[in-house]
C-alpha cells in the first residue's frame, strides 16, 4: 500500500510538473515585458535590443499576415539577414503601443502567449492579432522562439 501511494504521489509531481499553468506573477511579469520589448525595440529601430529579446536558434521562426501577402523566415540567420535592410534604413516610430493580454502559459522553460496589438500613429495601421513563443534560457531569462502576427481588419 505504501508503495502504490508513493508511486502515485511521484505521478501526480510528474504530470504537474508538465502541465501548463498560468505561471508565477513575476515570470508572467518577465515574459510580458520581454514581448513588449521585442515589439518596442523593434519600432523605434534599435537592432541591440530587438536583437537580445531572441534566441539564437536554428528553429526560431518569424510569420507576418495581412492583406497584401503573407511572409515567414526560419531560423534566426533568416530572420536577422532579413531585417538587416529594416534597421539599417528605418526611422523610429513615435506610435503608442498597447498590447491586450489574451493568454500566458508557462510550460517548464517554454510559454506560450497571446495578445492582440494595437499601434496609434499618424499612419493608419490595423491592430493585430499575435503570438509569441518564448523558450527559457540556463541563465533564466526569456527568449523569444516565435514570433506570428495576423492583421484584424475592421468589420464593415
Amino acid at each position: 500500500m505504501k508503495s502504490t501511494l508513493k508511486i502515485l504521489l511521484l505521478l501526480f509531481v510528474v504530470i504537474g510538473q508538465i502541465k501548463p499553468s498560468i505561471g508565477q506573477p513575476s515570470e508572467v511579469a518577465a515574459i510580458k515585458a520581454v514581448v513588449a520589448k521585442e515589439t518596442s525595440s523593434f519600432m523605434n529601430v534599435d537592432y541591440k535590443n530587438w536583437s537580445d529579446t531572441w534566441l539564437k536558434s536554428s528553429y526560431s521562426y518569424w510569420s507576418y499576415s495581412d492583406s497584401t501577402s503573407t511572409s515567414y523566415l526560419e531560423g534566426w540567420e533568416g530572420i536577422n539577414k532579413n531585417f538587416q535592410e529594416y534597421f539599417k534604413t528605418s526611422k523610429p516610430s513615435r506610435a503608442t503601443i498597447t498590447n491586450e493580454w489574451q493568454e500566458v502559459r508557462v510550460y517548464g522553460n517554454g510559454a506560450y502567449v497571446r495578445f492582440v496589438q494595437k499601434v496609434k500613429d499618424d499612419i493608419d495601421r490595423d491592430e493585430t492579432s499575435q503570438m509569441r513563443v518564448l523558450e527559457k534560457t540556463k541563465d533564466g531569462k526569456w527568449k523569444v522562439i516565435c514570433v506570428g502576427a495576423i492583421a484584424k481588419y475592421p468589420k464593415e
